[in-house]
């Protein structure tokens, strides 16, 4: 009798399930683009931003993917995005995901020098400033452009902050000194605008790096343009899809910190008061 009475329950169960309105796919505005950058045709992923309140466009992020990756690494966050009306330019670097040379199909980054100063990995901050390109003929406002790189990526996006100085700002997810040659620390003295800086502590020497690099973006920003975080274990886009999605939406919308004012000047208790023309009656 029992199993009978869970076997009828099941069925109820599943027939619920069964009879269950599927729910409506929200429609993507999402929208596919190209770059072309030398002989390297590289796939987008764009998406508009919506307007605030004042009518004027939310900012648009620039996602930069590490080796290894593609545009579609940024998916989880690309929805947090996607939820505050943000916009979005994700795009393959060359080499990688469906990114195409048009000299050699059969050419990836697997192929490419690892060291010198103009290799193909320091060639791709041409690919970052064509992205910001891309936006820029959409009418999309310069300060409202932010560009996010994870590894290789952020190392990319450090590089070419400096040619870029009228953006929102730079997110750095697991940077490092050198990654492939290309440096992350000279473009990066010249660069004033607003940082985030992510690192996991567990990697030592990665994250002594990314603190060497937080310290030199605070002497060239400044006070209150530097934000650093970081996580216990993991890195670049396993650490920023586990910790750090929340905190980085924060920042993109208050990407500065206020500015903290001085101190009002402490009064002395034991200076003398003057008391004249002041009427102070006797106690008792």
């Amino acid at each position: 009798m029992k199993k009978l009475f869970l076997i009828l329950c099941l069925c109820v169960f599943t027939g619920q399930l069964w009879s269950a309105p599927a729910k409506k796919k929200e429609v993507s505005k999402e929208k596919t683009a190209t770059l072309d950058v030398g002989d390297w045709t590289l796939p987008a992923l764009y998406l508009e931003p919506e307007k605030d309140e004042q009518n004027e466009l939310k900012p648009v992020v620039i996602l930069v993917h590490d080796m290894g990756k593609s545009k579609e690494s940024f998916s989880a966050f690309e929805q947090d995005l996607t939820s505050a009306g943000f916009g979005y330019f994700a795009f393959d670097l060359r080499g990688y995901g469906s990114s195409k040379n048009n000299q050699d199909a059969e050419l990836t980054a697997k192929k490419f020098a690892k060291e010198g100063e103009n290799n193909e990995f320091n060639q791709m901050t041409a690919e970052v400033k064509e992205a910001f390109a891309f936006l820029k003929n959409r009418k999309i406002p310069a300060e409202k452009v932010f560009i996010l790189g994870a590894g290789l990526g952020a190392n990319l996006v450090a590089k070419s902050a400096a040619d870029l100085p009228e953006i929102g700002g730079i997110a750095l997810i697991s940077p490092a000194a050198n990654i492939r040659d290309v440096l992350s620390i000279p473009s990066l003295r010249k660069y004033t605008g607003d940082v985030l800086i992510a690192a996991g502590a567990g990697d030592k020497k990665t994250f002594l790096e990314a603190s060497i690099i937080r310290n030199v973006a605070f002497l060239s920003s400044g006070e209150g343009k530097v934000t650093f975080l970081t996580a216990y274990d993991l890195a670049s886009h396993d650490m920023m899809d586990k910790y750090l999605r929340p905190l980085i939406m924060q920042w993109l919308k208050t990407p500065h910190k206020p500015e903290v004012k001085a101190d009002i000047g402490l009064i002395d208790p034991f200076a003398e008061t003057d008391l004249s023309g002041i009427d102070i009656e006797p106690e008792g």
